[in-house]
């Protein structure tokens, strides 16, 4: 049925969430993404990861991890850390950023998506099958991925759950981004003259 293209479109709660085009934007604090990974461990645990990134600078400014599954509710603590990251404690951001996410379940819960809207961010979802479309979250996993968990020692969560903190920082702090200039994000950041 799927070749012949005899299936139904797949409902994803409405037209508004939808997120095309390009994601990398030219100011801070307009877009900012998240996505969710898993890391598998020596002893066979999992930690699964979700990390908020802005789309100008790449900074990745939360981040939680779990060895249960992620939740409505651990997203919207991701989100309540990355505004009070950039805005400190503020009842509401003073402008609205886009939220971009994947169709999970935890970014596309009723409670998420009105909490968002409560503090300012505007939820978008990606469309489904097509993980490019929120490719700076995918690089990010990637970059994680291949240059601190590969090499790395991860005998158990709790070891990969200690070193996340570390791996966070440097990949804020030194890793270089071709499109940043070969900078890190904080260096990019600093460069701007942004506090």
């Amino acid at each position: 049925m799927k070749v012949r293209s005899l299936l139904l479109d797949r409902h994803t709660g409405g037209v508004e969430r939808r997120h095309d085009g390009r994601i990398a934007v030219d100011e801070r604090n307009r877009r900012w993404c998240s996505d969710g990974f898993e890391i598998g461990c020596d002893n066979g645990e999992r930690v699964r990861v979700a990390f908020a990134l802005d789309c100008c600078d790449r900074e990745a400014m939360s981040f939680l991890a779990t060895t249960s599954g992620i939740r409505g509710e651990d997203v919207r603590d991701l989100m309540l850390a990355a505004v009070e990251h950039r805005f400190g404690r503020v009842n509401r951001l003073p402008v609205a950023i886009e939220w971009l996410s994947d169709n999970g379940s935890c970014y596309i819960a009723g409670n998420t998506r009105s909490f968002a809207r409560d503090i300012g961010l505007e939820p978008r979802t990606t469309p489904i099958e097509s993980p490019q479309s929120n490719g700076m979250a995918e690089a990010f996993v990637r970059t994680i991925k291949r240059d601190y968990v590969r090499v790395s020692l991860c005998p158990d969560a709790e070891t990969v759950m200690r070193q996340l903190s570390s791996w966070f920082t440097h990949y804020n702090e030194v890793h270089p981004h071709k499109a940043l200039g070969y900078r890190s994000p904080r260096e990019f950041i600093a460069t701007r003259g942004i506090p």
